[in-house]
């Protein structure tokens, strides 16, 4: 999924990060789409993209995060990410749940 907008280092970093992932069990697809969406935030946050969103570059950058997530597993969604879904699904109570009671009540609303 390489773009035309890349340099040649974020070709290099987006194929990096691909092999990684396929490496540790990633399907071909999500691998493809966790690094395509890593390679375009760090550009956003570079300044490299016309637009960005303001998560993109407010947000902590994707390798912070990964590291922070590296001994732990995978977690899931962040707190804030099921929080916006159950807004989004019109789950009520929301701010008072924590980060488990959300995913409960989002995984609920989606059956």
């Amino acid at each position: 999924m390489p773009q035309t907008a890349w340099s040649p280092k974020r070709e290099r970093q987006y194929d990096h990060i691909k092999e990684s992932l396929k490496e540790r069990g990633t399907g071909e697809d999500k691998a493809e789409e966790i690094a395509a969406r890593t390679v375009n935030k760090d550009r956003a946050r570079a300044g490299e993209a016309k637009e960005a969103s303001r998560t993109s570059i407010e947000d902590i950058s994707p390798e912070r995060r990964g590291g922070l997530r590296s001994h732990t597993g995978s977690r899931g969604r962040t707190y804030e990410q099921l929080r916006n879904e159950a807004r989004e699904r019109g789950i009520k109570g929301r701010s008072r749940m924590n980060k488990a009671q959300l995913q409960r009540a989002v995984d609920a609303k989606k059956r």
